[in-house]
């Protein structure tokens, strides 16, 4: 399949056709099951990453290292010029002058255009603010197709913070290229925006919304569980009153399908409690370390190694 993402960025997930989704994900298989140690030898990752991180920063950076390239960057802002004020613009125009490629995460939505903007570099998007994470929707993406055997006419339930969510904001979007069912599990003040509701009814994808896990479990493929995200709330009472309203329970996956899968981006918090582990749906783990792969076919597609 040719190569249609080589120097490109990967900023929003909507920037990606169908067809190169499934390539990512086509290569990515092909990487998880024989790797290519020396693919990027020579080739320089820088890592910028403005907000705490733990799978996506390692992961892209293993990735890198696992294709024979290296890594340069920071996993804390303030030992950088960021603390002196330099803007973010003239810190990826600078850093993209000694690498090849840039991975960036940062509080602020918007920040992944603006690092696209200052460098002629390729930038991967790890991440910015409440608007989107595109390489965890093809992570999550991979995931769906490798436990599920395929995407289209499955039905997908997406729970807990919906509102600040980016994995979910970017998960909900690409569906949209998939003949799929959606379930929007939240309470009232953290259901999915309404712009992400428009794009779907405007696209024909089905969906619902709901305040209960319960009202349907018996239906679905994939529980994609959030954590209620207290970094997104500016009162901290609202935090604590709907930090609790998603808990998974024994009890409640009772009335499972025998193929559902649970998902989630991780952390996680109480939502998502221990016992859950040792049931034969949780898939969060494999998730987790499909990110390895997904990320090494994105950095070589990028990059044009592949």
């Amino acid at each position: 399949m040719k190569n249609t993402l080589a120097g490109k960025d990967i900023v929003s997930i909507n920037e990606l056709s169908k067809q190169e989704i499934l390539n990512i994900i086509n290569v990515a298989k092909k990487l998880k099951t024989s790797p290519k140690n020396n693919l990027l030898k020579g080739k320089i990752l820088a890592s910028c990453f403005f907000e705490a991180s733990t799978r996506t920063r390692l992961s892209t950076e293993a990735a890198m290292q696992r294709l024979g390239g290296s890594v340069i960057g920071f996993a804390d802002p303030g030992v950088t010029s960021f603390k002196k004020g330099e803007s973010l613009h003239d810190s990826i125009k600078i850093i993209g002058q000694y690498v090849d490629i840039v991975a960036i995460r940062h509080f602020l939505e918007g920040a992944a255009q603006v690092a696209s903007d200052a460098t002629n570099k390729p930038v991967i998007n790890c991440g910015d603010g409440a608007n989107q994470h595109p390489t965890q929707t093809l992570v999550d993406l991979f995931t769906i197709l490798e436990c599920q055997k395929k995407i289209d006419g499955l039905h997908i339930a997406m729970v807990g913070d919906l509102k600040y969510g980016r994995t979910v904001h970017s998960l909900a979007e690409a569906l949209q290229h998939f003949k799929v069912t959606l379930s929007f599990i939240a309470t009232p003040s953290l259901q999915m925006p309404d712009y992400i509701l428009g794009n779907l009814k405007k696209n024909g994808i089905k969906f619902n919304t709901y305040e209960k896990i319960e009202q349907v479990i018996k239906k679905i493929d994939i529980l994609y569980m959030t954590r209620v995200q207290k970094e997104r709330f500016a009162d901290p009472a609202e935090y604590n009153r709907l930090k609790n309203s998603f808990i998974l329970n024994i009890k409640t996956l009772s009335g499972a399908k025998p193929n559902l899968k649970i998902m989630h981006p991780l952390p996680r918090l109480n939502e998502l409690p221990l016992e859950i582990d040792k049931t034969k749906h949780a898939y969060y783990f494999q998730q987790a370390e499909n990110g390895l792969y997904v990320r090494q076919a994105l950095l070589a597609l990028l990059l044009g190694k592949i």
